[in-house]
């Protein structure tokens, strides 16, 4: 069958007349991982701008190749760099509870925000205030493989490239059709996720040009955390103690507090008994399991397209654009919504208040507080008050903070819908065999929504808590207006009925947009025909300019910008709105120094010089230098130098001031801690305590505090400074080996941070940081909730005070290692006319150091093999990636071996903790959950052993057009560590999934 004559009505009339609206560049796939071909045989290398064939350059590129892109079967481009030993987990799909549904990139582990993605080589539009690449809208139909520069790349690509680049190469040249279908599925039957992709491609006009249309469908189902053991209990994030929440079912109170009622000092609050109808003293058991409903990993549904087209108009006269367009919906799903801490006034006359909690808040209601201690209600007093009406002389009114789960609202959703698009336009051509020149345009936006479903509203509840009996006995509300219903606070599970939830009920929604626009232009080739006097090969040059307009805004509705109105969202969603511009010119050189010489076979230097004037920090400069050594063919050494700046992106210029979340296990202040310390009985009340909650100051809810945040209109840019040197072998007497060794080492200053809260905290309250408790600068920086005394509440509390600067720093440095031998059998004599090949591939980071300081005053954190709330996510200092890969005519068999080395938990400025001695069990919701720690650090949490995963993977090519690809990922099941770190009771990065088998079916004709 001629399936050419099939494919060619097809292509074109589907891809002719879309591609034509637009044109691409023509980049086809070449063999060397390393370089695009742009069309006429000019060669364009990730890390330069410089187009030239034979051009090499100095910095280290690491290549996640086509054939490694089959082997991992990926659905995101997120999956296909995760697992890199350069790269530390960021946001995806196993971050939840706080995401934006975005999936990101964090180079080196030095921030989102240093790292620059670039698809073909060109920006994309950012998905948010942060100037942050979605790794969503990436087209992974028609990736060719991904080139990542990790040394630095500002002088080339502009401020973000501080940790690098990675920059997705999308196939050219396409001509035929690619379907694809994958389905993927753990063992335990749950994490489906499917994908559906097709590429169609054709040349144009007797290969003048080439156009191609890619269109892809994907689907991830949620994976619940408690479909996971690590996940069944909530977990301390400090020490992995039991950590239920205190907003719970029945209600649980801590104002009044429980001295005030009776129960005594140090208790965690005074919860419902509702067998006797009064209040008693909470323990573990009560508290809320606040895993329930959250997501391991957070659905996906995404429809994406891409058009690329090229034409030569004239010989040396080439038009080209794109055009990409993806629209994703990602949802996340936490614990059902409640009270929270919020502070209501709730009438002793409330229409559900039990009779013995009632004479209970008549002993806590204090009837003149000018007086030492509690003028309580009399009996005669109380009883008036439980039928007074509001204008009655005996209305009383209780400030109370009543936390009561709405586990009758089910989860609290948010629904993140964003579509991208981006559009290009450029013309390149040659003006002389060797001068090249590239000027484009592109525009793009990200339109986000954000809506939260099932959250509530403080101001329908607290209008809902103010009720009565009328004289049939109904619950009233006071104030009916709005179809008012009153609710019962005092119930079980169950007894806030659905009229009740959906009075209080409120949906929110936040709309956000980002704009990207660019113009810019590029000369480059070789540097009129200039050669040093020992080398034949001529040097070359880049130069060019550019302009870029990045906008970016937040607009929230009026609910989301009153705090704390929608429930259990700790913080307003103020309006925000920031612009930025930036002009810059810049330059490069590539110069042969020496070839062909005794010792000298290649001797090259490079430089590259950029000047930016962006319309918030003025100008700046950033720069390279370095070059190459290769005494004898085979035998390279590199070296480059980078002074980087990176200016300050919307969000850390613009934002607004935001009460919002962090974590904190221990308040200092809490219950009888500061008892018989008058140092810090003292240190408690000057950060806002009231004297009268000393003894009784509340744990910090859910294990967060609050913090503020905010922009800073004043900052200016962070500077870095970069070096690699390393060592490339490839010797001609070892054919299909090769092996490079590359030392890193980045230093920022002036680094854009805050401090952590912890750090605040503990620069304030640790003895071992301030053993006098002296009300010092760290203190200033902590306002305490003035009716409890702890650091959660609503506008009231600000929490711990986050301020923006230019006062950080940030160091790490480490060695990348890169092994790749590939070896055909017949070569040595093995098997018959084709035995196949073998290929064996290691690449690895070794971790010197990471060290963080957010100001001169903050901890100086190492957190080299380290993990904590303050360090984040485990930063082990060895990774690897080995692969081990079997190839003949019609089969592939791949072995993947991940290693990820043993961390520990980071040493408190306290000094070290008690480890457990004893074992207690908690009983919640019938569950019975043993072996839980009473005290100290749970021992899991202590350390996390190293970790090695492995991947099998099964190429079969049934005949020349279609071929199977079967993926087993965690071969040998291994679960993940119970450990403190953005996911739930474990790090983003271990697998939670368990053993997962994908199958792919590829069908090209």
């Amino acid at each position: 069958m001629n399936f050419k004559s099939i494919r060619q009505p097809l292509l074109a009339s589907t891809i002719f007349a879309t591609c034509m609206l637009v044109a691409t560049p023509a980049w086809s796939q070449v063999t060397d991982v390393s370089e695009l071909n742009a069309g006429d045989g000019t060669i364009v290398v990730t890390g330069s701008r410089i187009a030239r064939p034979d051009l090499t350059i100095s910095s280290p590129v690491g290549v996640v190749s086509a054939e490694e892109i089959t082997l991992r079967q990926p659905n995101t481009a997120e999956d296909l760099l995760r697992d890199m030993p350069a790269v530390r987990a960021a946001n995806g799909p196993g971050v939840n509870n706080g995401s934006n549904g975005s999936a990101t990139i964090d180079l080196r582990g030095v921030g989102v925000n240093r790292t620059l993605v670039l698809v073909d080589g060109r920006r994309v539009v950012p998905y948010d205030l942060n100037g942050v690449v979605d790794l969503n809208t990436v087209p992974t139909a028609l990736i060719d493989r991904v080139d990542v520069v990790t040394g630095g790349a500002s002088s080339v690509y502009g401020a973000d490239a501080v940790a690098g680049v990675v920059n997705f190469i999308t196939k050219r040249n396409f001509s035929g059709v690619d379907l694809s279908a994958n389905y993927r599925i753990t063992e335990r039957g749950d994490g489906q996720q499917y994908r559906l992709a097709v590429v169609l491609g054709t040349d144009l006009d007797d290969g003048r040009g080439n156009a191609v249309v890619s269109m892809a469908y994907d689907k991830r189902v949620p994976l619940l955390a408690q479909s996971r053991p690590v996940g069944e209990i909530p977990r301390s994030a400090a020490n992995g103690l039991f950590n239920g929440s205190q907003n719970t079912v029945p209600i649980l109170f801590t104002s009044p507090n429980p001295v005030q009622l009776g129960l005594g000092a140090g208790s965690q609050g005074a919860v419902l008994d509702t067998a006797t109808g009064t209040l008693r003293i909470a323990n573990q058991g009560d508290f809320y399991n606040s895993n329930d409903l959250t997501y391991y990993a957070t659905p996906l549904e995404r429809y994406s397209g891409y058009a690329a087209a090229r034409y030569e108009i004239t010989p040396g006269i080439e038009m080209y654009s794109s055009m990409n367009l993806t629209h994703n919906k990602v949802r996340t799903a936490i614990s059902a919504s409640g009270t929270f801490q919020n502070i209501y006034q709730m009438p002793l006359s409330n229409a559900y208040l039990p009779a013995g909690v009632l004479g209970q808040f008549c002993n806590a209601y204090d009837t003149d507080p000018s007086v030492s201690g509690i003028q309580s209600l009399s009996a005669a007093q109380c009883a008036a008050a439980a039928i007074a009406r509001p204008g009655d002389p005996d209305y009383r009114e209780i400030s109370i903070i009543g936390q009561r789960r709405f586990v009758e609202l089910g989860p609290r959703v948010q629904d993140i819908e964003s579509t991208q698009y981006q559009l290009q336009l450029g013309v390149r051509g040659n003006i002389t065999d060797t001068l090249q020149y590239d000027v484009f345009g592109q525009y793009g936006e990200t339109s986000q929504t954000m809506v939260n479903d099932n959250w509530g509203s403080s101001t329908k509840l607290q209008q809902a808590i103010r009720s009565y009996r009328d004289g049939s006995g109904a619950a009233v509300c006071q104030d009916v207006a709005n179809g008012c219903v009153a609710i019962n606070l005092f119930g079980p599970a169950g007894s806030i009925d659905s009229a009740m939830v959906d009075f209080i009920n409120l949906d929110a929604q936040t709309t956000r947009k980002s704009t990207l626009a660019v113009v810019g232009g590029n000369l480059s080739g070789d540097l009129f025909g200039l050669t040093s006097p020992l080398s034949d090969k001529p040097m070359a040059f880049s130069l060019g300019a550019e302009y870029r307009r990045l906008t970016a805004a937040a607009r929230p509705d009026a609910a989301l910008q009153i705090q704390n109105e929608v429930l259990g969202t700790g913080a307003r969603t103020p309006p925000d709105f920031g612009e930025i511009s930036v002009r810059e010119i810049f330059g490069e050189i590539i110069a042969p120094i020496i070839r062909d010489k005794p010792f000298f076979h290649d001797l090259q230097l490079e430089a590259g010089i950029r000047y930016s004037d962006y319309s918030t920090t003025g100008t700046s400069t950033t720069w390279k230098a370095g070059g190459s050594y290769e005494p004898f063919p085979g035998y390279k050494f590199r070296g480059m130098y980078q002074v980087a700046v990176r200016s300050p992106n919307v969000q850390e210029l613009f934002q607004s001031p935001v009460l919002g979340l962090a974590t904190r296990q221990e308040d200092p202040c809490q219950g009888s801690l500061p008892i018989g310390n008058a140092g810090l009985t003292a240190l408690c009340i000057a950060t806002g305590a009231p004297s009268a909650t000393i003894g009784a100051i509340p744990n910090p809810s859910a294990n967060q505090v609050n913090q503020t945040t905010g922009g800073n209109r004043n900052l200016d840019v962070e500077r870095a400074k970069t070096y690699t040197l390393g060592v490339v072998l490839t010797p001609p007497q070892f054919s299909g080996f090769s092996l490079t060794v590359d030392y890193f080492n980045i230093k920022i200053t002036d680094a854009i941070s805050r401090p952590n809260a912890n750090d605040i905290m503990d620069g304030c309250f640790a003895p071992a940081l301030n053993p006098q408790f002296t009300y010092n600068a760290f203190c200033q920086l902590i306002q305490r909730n003035p009716l409890t005394g702890g650091l959660n509440g609503t506008g009231e509390t600000p929490g711990v005070i986050l301020a923006s600067s230019n006062l950080g720093k940030i160091e790490t440095a480490g060695i990348d290692l890169g092994v790749h031998y590939s070896l055909r059998l017949a070569d040595i004599g093995i098997g018959g006319n084709d035995p196949g090949k073998v290929q064996l591939g290691f690449n690895g980071t070794w971790l010197d150091y990471y060290h963080f300081q957010a100001t001169p005053n903050s901890v100086d954190r190492d957190c080299t093999g380290y993990y904590s709330s303050s360090c984040g996510n485990p930063r082990s200092t060895f990774r690897w990636n080995a692969r081990a890969t079997y190839s003949r005519d019609l089969f592939d068999v791949s072995l993947l071996w991940q290693h990820v080395s043993r961390v520990v938990i980071e040493p408190q400025p306290n000094g070290p903790r008690l480890d457990p001695t004893s074992f207690t069990t908690v009983v919640y919701q019938g569950v019975t959950h043993t072996n839980v720690p009473a005290n100290g650090i749970y021992e899991p949490y202590r350390q996390i052993k190293a970790f090695d995963y492995f991947d099998l993977s099964t190429k079969v090519r049934v005949n020349e057009m279609f071929e199977l690809n079967l993926l087993v990922k965690n071969l040998f099941d291994k679960q993940p560590p119970e450990v403190a770190g953005v996911g739930v009771n474990t790090a983003v990065s271990y697998d939670v999934f368990g053993r997962t088998y994908s199958l792919t079916a590829r069908l090209r004709f």
